[in-house]
């Protein structure tokens, strides 16, 4: 099943500005060097190991391109792969393969290579019951494609954007006059705009986290930057009244760690921002 923000209207949009952008006013090296009749074919070849993404995606861009492109796929999005592995074959006019190779390549690699990591990480945690988080940090008009990658290497979407949750950060903390201060004015704020929308705040430590219970009218409280001594202390104190994420640094050699003070979510920035594309190629044959 796709994420829900996959919908054909969102993925069109996103394939015809990427195009538009590559492309311009023609693939001039194309036109010049290769007969508009020739038909030709070309593979998708897998030069690493990893997880692949964007298997669903590949077809779609091709088809924008030129809806008489025929692709035969061999593998799924999810599937693991290693050097030498066919993705799928793409069959028709030489110029419209040319044309999409580019952005296939780019929007497959990444997302490859976040499912990678994603698979990665989430393996680290599999003995526990924490579930891994991606984040908004995301690159620019590409997040649609980098949270579906989290997705396909079985992490979980934490907020699409600012509109879809509330997350009461150290600065809407700071700038709203603490903690009380801010949960306050949200549930006021929700009243009056009628919107339903979760609540997390975050949390510094253990002092914060006192306040947050407190007050109460949340959805889940972030601990965040704290070492998994201190969140331990903190899952402890919450005592399963509200769902908890750690948050903040957490890399490959602590995420075990973390997930064994007994947190429901870790989010992870590096997910989309720090990850090493999967090497893939596209190659006439």
């Amino acid at each position: 099943m796709l994420p829900p923000y996959i919908t054909p209207e969102a993925v069109d949009r996103f394939i015809r500005a990427a195009l538009a952008e590559d492309i311009g006013d023609g693939d001039h090296s194309t036109l010049a060097a290769v007969p508009p009749d020739a038909q030709r074919q070309a593979r998708l070849l897998v030069k690493d190991h990893g997880i692949l993404a964007g298997m669903d995606l590949a077809p779609m861009i091709f088809h924008a391109v030129d809806p008489g492109l025929e692709v035969a796929a061999s593998l799924k999005d999810g599937d693991p792969v290693q050097p030498g592995d066919v993705g799928l074959v793409v069959r028709g006019h030489a110029q419209s393969i040319l044309q999409a190779e580019r952005l296939v390549l780019n929007c497959m690699q990444r997302m490859s290579g976040i499912a990678t990591y994603t698979h990665r990480l989430r393996s680290l945690i599999a003995h526990t019951k924490a579930q891994l988080l991606d984040t908004r940090k995301t690159t620019p008009n590409f997040r649609m494609m980098e949270k579906w990658a989290v997705v396909i290497g079985g992490g979980l979407n934490h907020r699409y954007g600012l509109f879809d949750m509330i997350i009461l950060k150290d600065n809407h903390v700071d700038y709203a006059g603490g903690i009380r201060r801010a949960i306050e004015a949200t549930h006021r704020y929700l009243h009056e705009k009628q919107k339903n929308l979760n609540i997390v705040v975050e949390t510094r430590n253990l002092k914060e986290v006192e306040q947050v219970l407190a007050v109460g009218g949340v959805t889940r409280i972030m601990l965040d930057n704290m070492p998994p001594d201190l969140m331990r202390e903190a899952v402890q104190l919450i005592g399963g009244r509200f769902a908890t994420e750690a948050s903040g640094g957490i890399t490959e050699d602590t995420i075990a760690a973390v997930a064994e003070s007994g947190v429901d979510y870790i989010s992870v920035g590096a997910l989309t921002h720090s990850v090493k594309s999967l090497d893939i190629s596209l190659k006439a044959y």
